[in-house]
């Protein structure tokens, strides 16, 4: 990765455009689908945190953002508040179903359609990145920025936030950052002879409960009368406030001691690869080759190991620490699902410094019934929530696209608290107010204030930072020096999409 003085990271990327149409994966129009596209060379953890919440995504190296007015099935980002999410009945249902299959061995009889995941972006298929070596990047000369244009403003590292006192998860805390392993507890049993819950109220007969009723209901009526003299019964004592099971709790339970099988769930880092990712690479690139045929309906030729490696394993993300942030780090990882000793699946995911971002989940489709696209989901909020008590301020979960107009990918709307990510002024809005919105059309803008606009729009396309002949400089600097015609419109569409911040930290390539 290109450094600069104070051992700063430069992000590096190519921007492609995005004017031709190209097959969308969710309702299989030819040429409906229509996004902006970078080949990204490098990057830095912080500098993708600021395009996804700009509305960008990456697949492999290639990050895009979709072009919301104008295709098909428009595709919104999508966050959950993963310290205030609570499994809803439907989520407790799947981690039943999990429990049940892990204590009797049996897989559940009816087949789980599943929660399609994310396509990944094989159709919008990049133009190959320029003939530019990544060694010649690296090389790239730094001292000429500042006296290219003085007055361009220093490029600032990423303030860091004072950690409250949260105490880090004293279990995980011990274990190998590359490899998180589930600890299973089993439910204490009921002791013989207590009987009902003496934690809960006594029951009441139902003559009184229906008495009560209508003394209520009475007094409701004779208040709308005008006649205030009735004297209401004695409000019923209220019953004691039961703080909810949280989702950690369940999950627990989900992994009974004594089963019949064993399920185990491991993160390795994939980018770069770890000498764990590297000894399991071959049974992990199985099960997807195996997902892709029977899921996707792929031939057997297609999830070739070079596709695998390409959209599911290559990242543009370096890996980093901070002193504040995760005992693991930031940047791609894969957390694999061991069952009884081999790979079953695994949930890609990124980790950010204020989320886990997910990127694809494949599974054996062997286990397509047990609905691992919800268990996956689940299992990586319960981890955003253990991150979080380690670094406070990386409290999301990121779900990737929210595509309203395709019904099979509504489900991520259950995982909340959750927003969508406005496109216009990349305000987020809690979904509920979205959806009122996405029922009447398939684009909107989710922010109510008229008068609000994007407040990181880059006003002085000059000011952004471009890579050159091996030097980084000011596109005003780069366009004085460059003969030919001009690129202004490109490069200013390109500093438009990725905001102000981004377009001063990040190098756009200019051959």
């Amino acid at each position: 990765m290109l450094k600069m003085a104070g051992n700063k990271s430069y992000t590096i990327v190519e921007y492609f455009g995005g004017d031709s149409g190209y097959r969308c994966g969710y309702c299989k129009n030819d040429e409906g689908n229509f996004s902006h596209g970078m080949w990204s060379h490098t990057m830095t953890v912080q500098d993708y945190q600021d395009l996804i919440d700009r509305g960008w995504r990456r697949s492999g190296k290639y990050v895009y953002k979709p072009k919301l007015n104008k295709t098909c099935c428009p595709q919104y980002t999508i966050r959950c508040h993963a310290p205030k999410f609570q499994p809803s009945k439907s989520h407790k249902k799947v981690l039943k179903k999990i429990s049940k299959f892990i204590s009797n061995g049996e897989l559940p009889k009816e087949q789980d359609d599943g929660e399609p995941m994310d396509s990944v972006c094989d159709e919008a298929r990049p133009r190959e990145p320029s003939s530019v070596c990544p060694s010649e990047v690296k090389r790239a000369a730094i001292a000429d920025i500042q006296k290219e244009l003085p007055e361009c403003p220093a490029i600032t590292e990423v303030q860091k936030e004072v950690a409250d006192g949260a105490p880090a998860d004293s279990e995980t805390s011990r274990k190998d950052p590359e490899s998180v392993a589930d600890e299973r507890t089993t439910a204490a049993a009921p002791k013989p002879g207590m009987g009902a819950d003496p934690g809960r109220p006594p029951c009441r007969k139902a003559r009184d409960l229906r008495k009560e009723r209508r003394l209520q209901k009475e007094q409701i009526r004779q208040h709308a009368d005008g006649d205030s003299s009735i004297v209401s019964p004695t409000p019923p004592t209220p019953a004691l406030t039961k703080q909810p099971k949280p989702l950690e709790d369940f999950i627990s339970e989900s992994l009974p001691d004594n089963s019949s099988h064993c399920l185990e769930v491991r993160l390795v880092r994939s980018s770069p690869p770890s000498p764990q990712f590297k000894a399991s690479f071959d049974g992990s690139y199985q099960v997807y080759k195996l997902y892709q045929m029977a899921i996707h309906k792929d031939p057997p030729d297609k999830p070739s190991e070079s596709q695998f490696r390409r959209f599911l394993c290559d990242s543009p993300l370096e890996a980093e620490h901070s002193p504040d942030g995760p005992e693991v780090g930031y940047g791609s990882f894969h957390q694999q699902y061991w069952l009884d000793g081999r790979i079953v699946a695994v949930g890609v995911i990124d980790i950010l410094p204020t989320c886990v971002s997910s990127v694809y989940l494949y599974y054996h489709p062997d286990f397509a019934s047990l609905s691992l696209g919800s268990y996956s989901a689940l299992r990586e909020i319960a981890f955003t929530r253990q991150l979080q008590k380690q670094s406070p301020k990386l409290s999301y979960y990121y779900l990737g696209f929210y595509i309203h107009s395709c019904p099979k990918m509504r489900y991520k709307g259950q995982y909340r608290p959750s927003d969508l990510l406005c496109p216009e002024t990349f305000a987020w809005v809690p979904i509920e107010q979205c959806v009122l919105q996405l029922e009447s059309s398939r684009y909107a803008r989710f922010n109510q204030d008229p008068d609000a606009g994007d407040a990181r729009v880059l006003k002085d396309v000059g000011r952004a930072l471009v890579l050159y002949r091996r030097a980084v400089m000011p596109y005003a600097a780069y366009s004085r020096k460059r003969k030919g015609s001009s690129d202004e419109l490109e490069v200013q569409q390109y500093a438009d999409l990725v905001g102000q911040d981004c377009a001063e930290k990040i190098l756009l390539y200019r051959a």
